[in-house]
């Protein structure tokens, strides 16, 4: 077993253009003051990480891992959750998905899409620079816009989707196996992958590929009804990064897993600080621990109600609470009655 790392911050929320927020010293020292130890980084604003020079040069790598180290903080993992999202988009998100995209790239899905497997490309080497095993993105979607459809879908239409999806993230994911470093698909709704069954379409298009690994946040199989404890044990050997996010589910007799199209605040499912919601942090720390889990604990803050900057100070205390550090002999270890040795275990057997 091994004692789960952290605890880090997913700084994507918290980015933004006031101090300490809007450069990668000033939010490292924010970081660190609130008993973080790892950041995990998007990877769009150039303020906080050139990706492609990162990629490109390896002494650039190194004098962003030595600034961040010098606040007494580790780079967990490079995110890529937006230019992920764009290696696969169905038309009917074109406009919406722009967004995410360089002004050049807007309005050419095309380009947009081979910018951001470039971006993936990018990531994975430099991930390798920085000294990293794991990463973190989205799938990217063809197929959402049909998860609950009517008319009922075409016969054949979910296996062409996800036959194309994994032609998409093939190369990429041979590119982080180069690399040895882990491409950790969140699953999450809007994605094609966003539970277990979908996941285990894509992993069986892509033959198993040993880096189609998982990104595990409970908060989103709350929203869904999963089971998402169970999910650990179905998983686990999968799951190479972490987000430590709560949720809560409460349904009413006007609505319930579709939110009605109310906002978040006033959704049956919304998302809550880490300790406010209904996740079970403690058996989630205790599985990942048995199971061996070795990458690190990142809170991701997303909530509707508390403060990001109080949320951010207790989910550093609410992770240190719940990191398990795992023994390193078995507690009855006192009572042992000596021997082992086939001899000695004959005799007890009466051989």
């Amino acid at each position: 077993m091994t004692t789960i790392k952290g605890p880090a911050v997913f700084l994507a929320q918290f980015i933004g253009e006031e101090a300490p927020f809007n450069s990668l010293d000033a939010i490292c020292e924010w970081a660190a003051s609130l008993g973080f130890k790892g950041i995990q980084v998007p990877t769009l604003d150039p303020r906080f990480i050139d990706l492609q020079k990162a990629a490109e040069s390896k002494t650039y790598a190194d004098e962003l891992t030595g600034k961040v180290r010098s606040y007494g903080l580790e780079i967990t993992e490079l995110s890529t959750h937006l230019q992920g999202q764009l290696v696969a988009v169905n038309p009917a998100y074109d406009l919406a998905f722009d967004a995410f995209a360089p002004d050049q790239y807007k309005n050419n899905p095309k380009a947009r899409q081979e910018w951001a497997v470039q971006q993936l490309k990018y990531a994975a080497k430099a991930s390798l620079n920085l000294g990293l095993n794991a990463h973190a993105t989205f799938s990217g979607s063809l197929l959402w816009h049909m998860f609950h459809p009517w008319p009922q879908r075409p016969e054949g239409l979910v296996d062409a989707g996800f036959t194309e999806l994994a032609k998409r993230w093939t190369p990429i994911l041979d590119i982080f196996d180069e690399c040895g470093v882990d491409v950790c698909y969140e699953i999450h709704p809007g994605e094609d992958l966003f539970d277990g069954i979908t996941y285990e379409m894509f992993l069986e298009k892509v033959n198993n590929h040993p880096r189609a690994c998982l990104l595990y946040d409970p908060s989103h199989f709350v929203l869904q009804q999963l089971d998402y404890i169970q999910y650990i044990d179905f998983y686990h050997e999968r799951i190479k990064a972490f987000h430590v996010k709560d949720s809560e589910f409460n349904p009413t007799g006007k609505q319930g897993t579709f939110g009605g199209y109310q906002s978040w605040a006033n959704r049956a499912g919304r998302y809550r600080s880490p300790g406010d919601g209904q996740v079970d942090f403690g058996t989630i720390f205790s599985k990942l621990a048995q199971y061996d889990y070795k990458g690190w604990a990142v809170m991701e803050w997303e909530c509707s109600i508390k403060d990001a900057q109080v949320g951010a100070r207790e989910g550093s205390e609410f992770i240190k609470k719940h990191i398990i550090k795992v023994t390193d002999r078995a507690f009855d270890d006192f009572a042992s009655s000596g021997g082992g040795d086939a001899a000695f275990n004959n005799k007890i057997l009466g051989l």
